[in-house]
């Protein structure tokens, strides 16, 4: 164990009087310091289970980046990249550093991107061992002497979870902030214990830095075959992102986040952080039997106190349970995180309204037009306030995370497939038969079955109709799926209802795109839906 009492670079960010800094400290370490803090508890058979108390998610609207003239012209500034003066960054940070005085601070040090041309090094300073250890799962580990190899931080998290910001006075929109300093390459994390913060910060610095170089930075996860066959898997959360790409038979290169370079696809993180509600031993069995190893980090996940068993189906502190493990964890997960180019780029959609068919074969067109609107639906009962399934669009399926124009993203994404000559799909993983309440989700062996009859070639010759609707290229039949689901009015008990509803989805998917109609153009437009 490395203990110090000070180190030149943290007094070089303003950090003093330090009680004692915990340097690059492995797995078990942390699980020391975690439980002498009384971070955390021990659950049957090894996983580290936490509570993050009153925030189990992002907080999206605490995140600002900071309005500086070297970057203000290239951020996309609006409700998702909000301003922050450098002025307020300055206090705030000074603040950190005054009640980060005679506290221990947890240093793990670390790569993002496993591809060494356009991989960033990163540096998280935490309050907490578990934090620390968070870290040390989702980034891809350095080892813990500096040497000529080994280049000094291109990016620092300072991560104060209990320091809670005064809105009136910090400026901040609540006592959260995640502030992101692109030119001093300085991330200020406070408020939150939610460890999902520190890893979307690190993904929007990404997002910032690869498109200039001609990379394009993805919110997907990623796998190939024996014959390097890769696939991507975009989605927002609980579309079926992690566990679509967590197939035995497959590689997994990585759940979330990677880059498309011209040498192919790299994964940008060294673990996986996957939502665990009602995991299923079963249908995602590489999944659920990290929920039950010693490394794996449980955010807010039900535990019998007494026999320190795991309950995954109570979601008594949130839906959004999560695990953070190592992607060695995965038995058949790449160790290189790296790939070819991909053949077959799917777009995951869980469409609560029931009308979307399970799956539909895109033109180059109809590819951008759906990157850029990144649909989803939000359930009833899954937010406060929500009755009825809401419609949710997110840019480049990760809107949260781009601090560049999503057209920018689109762009990048548009060549590589007309490049690669890759097909991409419309994989819908929501309702069938009706909307959420009337109808019921998608099978997952149906969906399974679909995405192998995508990435072993048969579905691409099998012929298509096309819906009325949106305009959509549907496959007619797909090997070990009931062809009547294929077509969603099918399972419908009242036809015109359906017609209904699945007009007014077209309308909102219209509405949406109307943000992106100057920059996107005619042609990409017009392949939204039809009617």
């Amino acid at each position: 164990m490395k203990i110090l009492q000070t180190h030149p670079d943290l007094e070089a960010l303003g950090f003093r009087n330090l009680n004692q800094i915990y340097w690059q400290l492995h797995t078990p370490q942390l699980y020391e310091q975690a439980l002498r803090r009384q971070e955390g508890f021990i659950a049957h058979l090894g996983p580290l289970v936490v509570r993050t108390g009153d925030h189990t998610g992002r907080s999206p609207n605490d995140r600002f980046i900071v309005d500086e003239p070297s970057t203000r012209d290239v951020i996309w500034w609006g409700d998702i990249n909000r301003a922050f003066t450098e002025k307020r960054f300055e206090h705030l940070l000074q603040q950190v550093l005054a009640y980060y005085q005679g506290k221990n601070a947890f240093v793990q040090n670390a790569y993002v991107g496993a591809d060494t041309n356009y991989r960033a090094a990163v540096r998280v300073i935490t309050e907490t061992a578990w934090a620390s250890l968070f870290a040390r799962n989702m980034f891809i580990w350095r080892s813990e002497d500096k040497t000529p190899e080994e280049p000094d931080p291109d990016y620092t998290i300072i991560h104060a979870p209990n320091f809670n910001a005064m809105p009136e006075i910090d400026g901040t929109n609540s006592s959260a902030f995640i502030l992101l300093h692109l030119a001093r390459k300085l991330i200020l994390i406070g408020g939150t214990s939610y460890a999902g913060e520190i890893k979307k910060s690190v993904f929007s610095v990404m997002n910032f830095l690869l498109p200039q170089q001609g990379v394009l930075p993805m919110h997907c996860s990623a796998n190939h075959g024996d014959k390097d066959d890769v696939a991507l898997f975009f989605g927002l959360s609980a579309t079926g992102k992690t566990t679509l790409s967590s197939d035995s038979s497959r590689t997994l290169i990585g759940d979330d986040e990677h880059g498309w370079s011209d040498d192919g696809i790299f994964n940008f993180e060294g673990g996986c952080y996957a939502k665990v509600i009602r995991l299923s031993p079963t249908g995602e069995p590489e999944i659920y039997q990290t929920t039950r190893r010693f490394g794996t980090i449980l955010e807010n996940v039900a535990m019998d106190m007494n026999d320190r068993r795991l309950d995954l189906n109570d979601a008594a502190f949130t839906e959004n349970t999560r695990a953070s493990y190592p992607i060695g964890y995965i038995p058949n997960a790449t160790r290189t995180g790296r790939a070819g180019h991909p053949q077959n780029v799917v777009f995951l959609a869980a469409d609560a309204f029931g009308v979307l068919p399970p799956v539909s074969k895109l033109t180059p067109e109809q590819a951008m037009y759906h990157f850029i609107s990144g649909y989803t639906a939000k359930i009833a009962g899954s937010e406060t306030g929500i009755d009825e399934p809401v419609a949710t669009f997110s840019a480049c399926f990760g809107a949260p995370f781009l601090p560049l124009h999503p057209k920018r993203y689109a762009d990048l994404l548009g060549e590589k497939i007309k490049k690669h000559n890759v097909d991409v799909w419309l994989v819908n993983t929501g309702w069938t038969g009706g909307p959420f309440g009337v109808g019921h989700r998608m099978a997952l062996k149906d969906t399974r079955s679909i995405i192998r009859a995508i990435l072993d070639g048969s579905l691409a010759e099998v012929e298509t109709r096309r819906d009325p609707i949106f305009g959509l290229y549907v496959p007619v039949s797909c090997p070990n799926v009931n062809e009547e689901i294929l077509d969603p009015r099918q399972t419908w008990d009242d036809p015109e209802a359906y017609d209904r509803k699945a007009c007014e989805l077209a309308e909102r998917f219209k509405e949406n795109f109307k943000n992106y109609r100057d920059v996107a153009g005619e042609e990409i437009e017009a392949a939204g839906p039809i009617v």
